[in-house]
């Protein structure tokens, strides 16, 4: 299992990626998750891969020659002549080639892991920017299609997310600031290091700034590192702060500001009434 976030602002873009994969608790290894795809002033490309490493070094590889038919791309674009990745006019026509390379890796090999009993399970989180157009996000599914973030739904998942969901709910919005997103996908992961085994370091963090077509922001995080150490120790310490600054209940109301029970608002739950072995007379 692993671990990826991306999130589209309006300044730019965050990436993170944790790098463990297992085939059980003996056999651990470290395998980057995160591929940039860059042309400096022209165009800039984010994969994030979860799922079966097969097949996700598969679709990394191949993406990078797949082509795709060229006469139905975005706007008519490329006259005709077959897509790819460096050739695309648009992030959406990017992702198509990405979708037909997951689906050649599926023609290719879906039957064999099959017949071994093995699911063709990957997911990827693809971004960027290409020149002339503004900057995109996507998350693309196992079967190929793909889904792209909005200004209501910023950021995209991918792996072992449910841990690290609640703060990116709750702090995320379109105008975020790029330092303070990187922070909250940090705690975001820092969140599911804590509670998932299968997610380990060391991480990939990118910040990619709005028009900048090159990654200039880029660090791969240890356990030596000063940021996230820090991070791993004052978001603990300050959720128990938070917690413990939270009112006890009071189950007998009292002067209390937030009573617990209060009886005009309250449900009676079920209950057996009798006692069943007592015979009736």
């Amino acid at each position: 299992m692993t671990y990826c976030v991306g999130i589209r602002l309006n300044a730019g873009l965050v990436f993170l990626s944790d790098s463990r994969t297992n085939a059980g608790l003996d056999a651990i290894s470290i395998f980057r998750k995160m591929m940039i795809y860059e042309e400096p002033g022209e165009r800039f490309m984010v994969m994030l891969s979860a799922g079966n490493l097969s097949i996700s070094q598969s679709v990394r590889e191949l993406l990078q020659v797949q082509k795709i038919d060229g006469a139905n791309g975005a706007n008519g674009a490329n006259g005709g002549q077959p897509i790819t990745i460096w050739n695309a006019t648009s992030m959406f026509d990017a992702a198509r080639v990405l979708g037909a390379t997951v689906r050649r890796v599926h023609a290719q090999d879906g039957q064999a892991l099959k017949a071994a009993g093995v699911d063709f399970n990957a997911g990827m989180i693809f971004g960027g920017q290409i020149k002339g157009e503004a900057m995109r996000l996507f998350l693309v599914y196992s079967a190929g299609n793909f889904i792209e973030a909005t200004r209501e739904t910023c950021f995209f998942q991918a792996g072992e997310s449910k841990y690290g969901k609640p703060i990116l709910d709750r702090v995320l919005t379109p105008t975020t600031q790029l330092d303070e997103a990187a922070k909250c996908a940090l705690v975001s992961m820092d969140s599911t290091l804590k509670s998932n085994l299968s997610v380990g370091l060391p991480l990939d963090l990118l910040v990619y700034r709005e028009g900048r077509f090159r990654s200039d922001e880029l660090v791969c995080i240890d356990e030596h590192n000063p940021y996230f150490r820090m991070i791993h120790s004052t978001w603990g310490q300050r959720l128990r702060e938070g917690f413990e600054g939270i009112d006890d209940p009071r189950w007998d109301g009292g002067d209390a500001t937030h009573p617990l029970m209060v009886g005009a608002a309250r449900h009676e739950p079920m209950r057996k009434i009798g006692n069943p072995t007592e015979r009736i007379v």
